[in-house]
Order: C-alpha cells, then structure tokens, then sequence
C-alpha cells in the first residue's frame, strides 16, 4: 500500500503532463488501467473543517464521489443544531473544536482537509494545510485580504506535492469547458467588457447603516469556541449577529456579494482572458455605506490593460435588489440556475435578474448565468447563424470534489488551485477596499501597491494579527 500511495503521489510531479482541451486530461504517458483502478479505490482520508450548513453540503458531496474516508470532524460549534446530521452521520470520526489541534494532534490520520467556514478564517486554515503537508480545498473566497492571497500562493509554491483547490464549482463544469473551447476557437475574442451581476435577495441584512458601534453582546452558544472562530481577528464580543452566515456582512469577517459571487460568475471570464489584477477600481454606487457592513447595493468598475493581442477590458459589478444592470437589445429572460447551492438563509427565489453576466466583444455579445451555466450569444438571429460555427464542448472529465480527489491521488491537477484562483481572490479584495472606502483608487499591478491612497495601501494587508496568530503569517 504504501508503495502505491507513493507512486500516486510520485504521478502528482508529473502533473505538467496534463492537457486540457482537445486530449481532455489524459497523461502524456498516461496510466496503466491497473494503476488507475489502484488509484481510483485508494480512498482519500479526509477530515471536514466546518461541518453545519454549507459544510453540510460540502461533505454531502464528497461522499456521493466514494472516494473519502472521514477520519475527524473539527467546528468551533459543536453542539450546535446545524451540527447534529454530519456528527450522526459519521459516529466514529474524530471531534475537535480548534482547527490547530486537529492538525497537531490528529494530522497522522488524514491526508486532506475540506474548510466550509467564514471568509475570514480561510487563510489560517489554508496555510496551517500546507505547512503540514495536506491536501486543502477551502470555500471561496481563498481569503479576505489581498496580502493573505499573496502569502497562500506562496506557500502554494513552495509546497507542490500539495493540491489546493477553492470551492468555485462551476470551474469544474460545462461553463468552465466550453469558455476554453470557445476561446480557442476564436469564438470569444476580443472583449471589451462585462457586466456581472447579482440582484437578488439572497443573503442581504437590514442592519442600520447609521449604526456607531458594533452590535452588543449576546449569550455566547454553550461549549462554543468564540475565540477559534474569530482568529486572527481582533476581538469581538459574541453576536447572532455575526453567526450563521451573517457574518458575510461584515468587513471584518466576510467579503460581501462580491466575494461570495464573483468567484460563480466572473472566474472564466478573469482566468482565459488571463486579466491578472486591475489598475483601476471605481466606487460608481453605493446604497447605505458606512464603516461596519457592505452596502445594500453597489456598483464597482474595474478596468484591466492590455494584454498581448487582447484589448483592455473593463468590469463592471452589479449587486443589490434595486441596482439592476442595463441590458442589451435581444437579452430575453433571464434564466435561473437550479444548481446553485441553498444557504440556512433561505432558498433563493427567482427574482427580475438572476445571477449572471454579459460579455461584450467587438462582434459578439454573450450572455450567461452563474456557476456552470454556459453562454449563449445574442440576439436570437445572431446565435442562429453562428451555429455551425461552433466547436463542440467537451464533457467534464470529473465535477470539482471528485477533481480535487484524483489531484490528491495524483491522476488530476485541481482547476482552481490557488495559484489561478488565488488572483481572481485578489480582484475581489481590491474590489472590497473601494466599497469601503467608496472612492476611486488607481493600482500599480506590478509594485502591487495603490498610487493615490495610503489608506487603501493600509487595507491591503490590514489589521495585523491577534496575539498567538502572528507564525500563520510567516511563510
């Protein structure tokens, strides 16, 4: 056995001789169909940061695969509600409540980890993976400052053995193939602009936005480890407030509508167009700003360069209920993804515009949803007569979780490992720095640093770290 393991994770090195597209993931020398049936039925130990609501779903998933075997269970909230299915489930896994002793105490007994936890604790977690040498697929978005995806790319880096994955799901399906193809094929050329939007209800507050101070003090939840879930952070006191997914909210802890969607909705279009980082980012809108939350509504304008034989290229996001985008002649109806996950929050009804985004090139317009929905172009006419055109979309080798599972046995490389999603991460971080500052800041995408605002420069990497917290930024 141990001999196999490591020849799977030996195959890991050759990743390089992976190809995408036309040879749809086959090793340039690829396996023996006795080595990939021994690879296939070596289940992957893993154990589950995050195990209540979309931690829930994360491991629902990872079980439908057949390829785990859950060795330890770790949330700060263990006796709570949203608890009870996961630990039933699996009766005889670990339980630990601080993600540092189940990597201390317990790190001989599995070989990666899934995070399903608030924006804000993705980076401890992330790094604490790879400087112990596990497989990570953490949420999206990979952090929530721009220095914290800066130093996981790093760490990344230097640890190639390990498989990083974020939780971006649509990067593993139809949406994420045919964007590749259709660029190939010349189809998707030249793009100019896009809007991105997201206009309903989902996971919005109706907290005051005249508020002075953070909100007072509830009972802390019986047994919780208050002081784990806050991390590196500086203190809080307990509030429902920020529990149970409402700490997206908050600047302090999650990275709003744009952090949460934009990984569903913008990802395709950032990584084959390679956009890198912006040198623009403009607050054009925002409804209800001040020092605390997110907006209620926003709109952010992101301009990228050249690159190569590709024209500049400007973003424009959309979130709120009544900040709806323009749309273009032919756009028709707006169709609803019913993949898209349900949060404890409710589940997400269909509203004027659902999620999605409208690509502009100089010849064509494109229209798409979010996750892995595909594009289709537009007006009705216009698709029409493109139709022969139009190369064919490979089918998906393997969705996100079991993708991740063959990188980890080293017959896959992840497709949103953090060294391509961990850029995408940094747009949205710069993104949040102009909602909370709700200004216009220019960006030196080299010297990775604002040009007209020390106050920004300071958000980059943000407020330094709890006492105890400080090694996890150490490379």
């Amino acid at each position: 056995m141990a001999s196999r393991r490591d020849f799977i994770k030996g195959m890991g090195m050759a990743a390089a001789g992976l190809a995408f597209g036309s040879q749809n993931n086959l090793f340039a020398q690829p396996l023996t169909s006795k080595e990939w049936a021994s690879a296939k039925s070596d289940k992957v130990k893993i154990a589950y940061i995050g195990i209540g609501n979309r931690g829930e779903q994360n491991i629902d998933e990872f079980e439908k695969t057949g390829m785990v075997e859950v060795t330890a269970l770790c949330d700060v909230d263990l006796d709570g509600k949203q608890c009870q299915k996961v630990l039933a489930k699996y009766p005889k896994a670990r339980r630990v409540r601080d993600f540092r002793e189940l990597f201390e105490k317990y790190g001989n007994t599995f070989d990666a980890v899934c995070a399903s936890v608030p924006d804000h604790i993705h980076f401890p977690i992330a790094m604490m993976a790879l400087k112990h040498g596990k497989h990570i697929y953490v949420e999206k978005p990979i952090t929530r400052t721009f220095q914290e995806a800066e130093l996981l790319m790093e760490a990344a880096r230097q640890n190639p053995n390990v498989a990083t994955q974020v939780g971006n799901q649509g990067h593993s399906e139809a949406n994420y193939f045919q964007f590749k193809a259709w660029k190939e094929a010349g189809i998707i050329k030249d793009v100019t602009a896009v809007t991105a939007h997201m206009n309903n209800a989902r996971r919005w507050h109706n907290f005051d936005p005249n508020m002075t101070k953070f909100p007072d003090a509830d009972k802390l939840p019986e047994n919780m480890d208050w002081h784990t879930w806050l991390g590196a952070c500086h203190y809080h006191d307990y509030s429902e407030k920020f529990h149970q997914g409402n700490w997206r909210c908050w600047y302090d802890f999650g990275m709003g509508a744009l952090g949460d969607w934009g990984a569903h909705l913008i990802d395709t279009v950032h990584e084959f167009l390679e956009l890198g980082l912006p040198y623009e980012i403009t607050m054009k809108y925002a409804k209800g700003h001040n020092d605390f939350f997110f907006p209620f509504s926003s709109t952010i304008l992101f301009r990228f360069g050249a690159r190569g034989s590709m024209p500049p290229c400007d973003i424009i996001w959309y979130d709120g209920i009544d900040n709806l985008p323009p749309l273009p002649d032919g756009y028709g109806n707006s169709e609803y993804n019913a993949n898209v996950p349900s949060t404890n929050q409710g589940s997400t009804p269909v509203a004027k515009l659902n999620p999605g985004k409208i690509i502009y090139s100089k010849d064509l317009i494109f229209k798409g949803g979010s996750h892995g929905s595909t594009l289709s172009i537009i007006p009705k006419e216009k698709a029409e007569a493109m139709k022969d055109k139009l190369p064919e979309i490979p089918k998906s080798p393997s969705n996100h979780y079991v993708n991740f599972l063959r990188a980890c046995q080293g017959t896959e490389k992840t497709r949103s490992p953090f060294e391509i999603n961990g850029v995408l991460g940094q747009v949205f971080c710069l993104g949040v720095i102009a909602q909370r500052l709700n200004t216009q800041l220019f960006f030196d995408t080299r010297a990775k640093r604002f040009t007209n605002n020390e106050f920004a420069n300071a958000l980059l990497t943000g407020l330094p770290p709890r006492k105890g917290w400080e090694d996890f930024y150490k490379i």
